[in-house]
């Protein structure tokens, strides 16, 4: 199962996230973006309460870390 997890990061702190994220190793991919969020992450789990742990337990916890949201791949 694939997600993408949408990340508010306090200002001046999203490259540290981002490097953070990236480090891993169940999230393929971790970017600085522009718009309503600031990184996005990309993640791979076996189902959808593997999801629910590494976004609790991998991503809310980041340091600059303020709020996310998951959204699950369908396709």
């Amino acid at each position: 199962m694939r997600a993408f997890v949408l990340i508010h990061v306090r200002t001046g702190e999203e490259r540290e996230v981002v490097k953070s994220l990236q480090g891993v190793p169940v999230i393929s991919r971790a970017d600085f973006t522009f718009g309503p969020y600031d990184v996005i992450a990309e993640l791979q789990a076996a189902d959808l309460a593997a999801i629910g742990k590494l976004v609790s337990g991998a991503i809310r916890v980041t340091p600059g870390a303020v709020d996310t949201v998951t959204c699950l791949a369908v396709a």
